[in-house]
C-alpha cells in the first residue's frame, strides 16, 4: 500500500495517495503490536532443544 501511495502521489492522485497511506499505517500499526504482544507471550524463552 505505500508504494501505491507513492505512485499515486507521483500521478497526482491525491485521495489514493492519502487512502494507500492510511492503509500502510494502520497496517504498521496492526503488525507492530503484534510483533510486542508475541515477544510478551514469549516471555524472550528459547525453544528447548
Amino acid at each position: 500500500f505505500l508504494v501505491i501511495a507513492l505512485i499515486a502521489e507521483a500521478l497526482g492522485l491525491g485521495g489514493v495517495a492519502g487512502e494507500s497511506a492510511w492503509i500502510a499505517h494502520v497496517l504498521f500499526v496492526i503488525f507492530l503490536v503484534l510483533f510486542i504482544v508475541s515477544l510478551v507471550f514469549r516471555g524472550g524463552r528459547r525453544p528447548p532443544v
